[in-house]
C-alpha cells in the first residue's frame, strides 16, 4: 500500500513539474532579439527620469538596444535603467502637433497599477476600457507581445508630452505609446 501511495505521489508531481516548465517555456522570450537568458524584473517603481539636454545627435534608423549578452535588441529596464531613453525632449519622431489629442490617461500609472491586454494589436489595443497605439517607429519591438493577456504598466514620458511607456511585465520591454482615448 505504501508503494502505491508513494508511486501516485511520484508521479503527481513529475505530472505538475512538466506542466509548470511548457507553462514557463510559454511565457519566457519573444522580444526582438530577447534570448532565455533575459529575465524581467518586477515593474520599475517609477518611470525614466527627464533628459535635460538633447544629445549631439539624432537617433540612428537602425539602434541596437542589447548592451549586454542576453539582453533584448528592444528598449528594455535593466535594474533602474531605461535602456533607449536616451534620445532627449528634441526627438523629431517623438514630436506631436497635437499632444493629448484624445485626452489625457487617467487610469493610473506605475506598478500598483498593472493592466492585462483585452485584446487589439500594435496599431490599437485596450485594457480596463483605455485604448492606446504604439508609435509606428516602434511597432517591430512589441512583436512578441500576447495582444490578448501580456500584463502591462503605464508610465508619462517625461521628455514627450503626449507619449507613454508601455511596460511588458512578461518581456522587460517597453514601448511608446499614445492614448487613443476611453
Amino acid at each position: 500500500m505504501t508503494k502505491n501511495i508513494t508511486l501516485i505521489a511520484t508521479l503527481a508531481l513529475a505530472f505538475s513539474v512538466c506542466a509548470f516548465a511548457q507553462e514557463k517555456g510559454h511565457e519566457g522570450g519573444g522580444a526582438r532579439g530577447a534570448g532565455p537568458q533575459f529575465h524581467a524584473a518586477p515593474p520599475p517603481r517609477s518611470g525614466p527620469p527627464a533628459m535635460h539636454s538633447a544629445p549631439a545627435k539624432p537617433p540612428a534608423q537602425d539602434r541596437h538596444f542589447n548592451e549586454k549578452a542576453g539582453h533584448p535588441d528592444a528598449p528594455h529596464v535593466d535594474g533602474k535603467k531605461w535602456v533607449g531613453h536616451d534620445t532627449g525632449p528634441n526627438d523629431p519622431r517623438l514630436h506631436l502637433d497635437h499632444p493629448y489629442e484624445h485626452g489625457r490617461f487617467t487610469g493610473g500609472f506605475g506598478p500598483s497599477h498593472v493592466w492585462r491586454l483585452g485584446g487589439g494589436g500594435p496599431a490599437r489595443f485596450g485594457f480596463g476600457g483605455f485604448f492606446f497605439g504604439v508609435a509606428p517607429f516602434e511597432i517591430g519591438y512589441c512583436d512578441g507581445w500576447l495582444w490578448d493577456s501580456d500584463q502591462i504598466v503605464i508610465y508619462d514620458d517625461p521628455d514627450h508630452p503626449g507619449w507613454y511607456l508601455a511596460y511588458n511585465v512578461r518581456l522587460g520591454v517597453y514601448v511608446h505609446v499614445q492614448y487613443l482615448g476611453a
